[in-house]
């Protein structure tokens, strides 16, 4: 077994423990991993970390990742007391909340920026590349598992690497993977994607083997998250959002199979791509940077031609499916860094179709995905920025209410601004569709209070819009800028924006 996998010969005496492996990340590295919400990240060797860190060795860390990774990684780590800094995206609830009790800085980032930036230099020197790993082949170059993410930058600029070989990752993902990292500037060509599945790269990341200086064997596997139900908001808003497209088709705005699709990450996107499922939609191409379940759905039946992404990001029940069909899915999926599938030069050419969450958005277009009441950080504002500013057509869901209808989340302004109105086309909630474009300020403010928000709560977002119309004499933008709202007081005073 080990043979098959550590192909390089000269690299087998490499073969070490973890606990052997985590003694080269010293007090104060900056560390990149492998690892994208949350499947193909390294395992063995932070958890042999944590255990150190527990036992009284003094080390802290700085992490990069491709994005979330699972709990042997950011929640051991975290708990453990080993990372000072965090970027650029994380889920796990033990760093969220120590990024937001001050215990762990958090740097919030584009996705597709943080493999540049490490290459320009702004994230300091990298000292470590941990990336998870299937396979090395005979010149030491490393097949990545079920994510790419940044792994291709880390390992080209990183001193040293550590690669974790997991036996629990199937062989057959060699050959799905795409690995292009596009030189900098002045150097930088034209990044020579034109389809959706074009292959421009190698099936493997390019490391020089003098570079790999542990090799970890592990069998442990991706604790991916389960998907909840679908339920019938996140279905109304999949329908409403098909009606849309197919308006679009019907007046010429849209192809028939429309343009690339880019999904988010969670339940409400996974619900948009079943709901897609179940229309007359057919022949439809997918550049994104997640693939869930709903999508292997959407392969089985043809409905997606190829499937382009970063990284898989299956329930547990989508994984075992994968690997169970891995000879089928090769075929219409591929990965790629997360430089490339997110990459803003491709989205723009491919015309792609973004669709993303909002945690909030406010009546004028704006949307925050990334902050709770403006101060807390709930995730990060991931891939979502890299499409919204480069799609055809951008569009963001949301429900109108959270927390069981008692916040609306249409409100007056957003306590955050991810997303500017300059970039968004389009709002969905399960009340209906609010089509921004070519729509001032004003008329923005109309067509969402009447089409998304909650009937509970359109009087009092009317109420807002008309009185900032009265007080600031019809501005461009009007805005109770220093006046007291009921809606919000009412919040901050009881929890819930309803009349009691």
């Amino acid at each position: 077994m080990e043979q098959e996998r550590i192909r390089c010969k000269k690299l087998l005496d490499r073969v070490m423990t973890s606990d052997e492996a985590a003694l080269l990340i010293k007090d104060g590295m900056n560390v990149g991993t492998s690892g994208f919400t949350p499947c193909g990240y390294p395992k063995a060797v932070p958890l042999a970390l944590a255990r150190q860190a527990k036992e009284g060795r003094k080390v802290q860390i700085n992490l990069m990742t491709g994005a979330s990774v699972g709990v042997e990684l950011d929640g051991e780590l975290t708990e453990a007391g080993v990372i000072a800094k965090r970027l650029p995206y994380q889920t796990n609830k033990s760093i969220r909340s120590a990024i937001n009790d001050g215990r762990v800085d958090y740097i919030d980032q584009h996705l597709s920026h943080t493999p540049q930036f490490v290459r320009y230099g702004f994230q300091g020197n990298l000292d470590v590349a941990l990336v998870e790993a299937c396979a090395i082949t005979e010149d030491g170059n490393i097949v990545p598992t079920t994510s790419v993410g940044n792994s291709p930058t880390f390992v080209q600029e990183a001193d040293i690497v550590i690669v974790e070989v997991n036996t629990s990752q199937p062989l057959k993902l060699e050959g799905m993977h795409d690995i292009y990292i596009p030189q900098d500037p002045p150097n930088r060509e034209p990044i020579p994607i034109v389809k959706p599945g074009d292959r421009i790269g190698t099936t493997y990341i390019p490391c020089d083997p003098e570079k790999i200086k542990a090799i970890v064997i592990t069998d442990i596997t991706d604790k991916v998250r389960p998907l909840a139900p679908l339920d019938d908001v996140s279905r109304q808003m999949a329908s409403n959002l098909i009606e849309f497209l197919k308006s679009e088709v019907k007046v010429g705005r849209l192809p028939e199979n429309l343009l690339p699709l880019q999904s988010g990450v969670g339940n409400v996107a996974n619900a948009v791509l079943a709901g897609l499922l179940e229309s007359d939609f057919e022949n439809l191409t997918f550049y994104s940077e997640v693939i869930q379940d709903a999508a292997f759905d959407m392969i089985d039946t043809g409905k997606f031609a190829v499937c382009s992404g970063t990284s898989l990001t299956p329930s547990e029940e989508g994984l075992k499916r994968f690997k169970d069909k891995i000879d089928f899915y090769s075929k219409k999926i591929i990965l790629r860094p997360q430089e490339i599938s997110n990459n803003p030069e491709v989205a723009r050419r491919l015309g792609v179709i973004s669709m993303n969450t909002a945690i909030e958005v406010d009546i004028y277009g704006h949307a925050n995905s990334t902050h709770i009441m403006g101060t807390k950080m709930m995730n990060g504002i991931g891939g979502s920025g890299d499409f919204t500013r480069n799609a055809y057509l951008s569009i963001f869901l949301t429900q109108s209410t959270a927390k069981n209808d008692d916040i609306s989340c249409v409100v007056p302004m957003v306590s955050h601004v991810d997303h500017t109105e300059h970039d968004i086309s389009v709002i969905v909630t399960e009340q209906g569709v609010a089509d921004l474009r070519n729509k001032s300020a004003r008329e923005r403010a109309v067509e969402i209070i009447n089409n998304c928000a909650h009937p509970d709560y359109k009087p009092m977002l009317q109420e807002y819009y008309d009185e900032a119309l009265k007080k600031t004499k019809n501005d461009h933008t009007p805005h109770l800028i220093g006046y007291s709202h009921e809606m919000h007081k009412r919040f901050l005073e009881t929890g819930s924006m309803k009349v009691k």
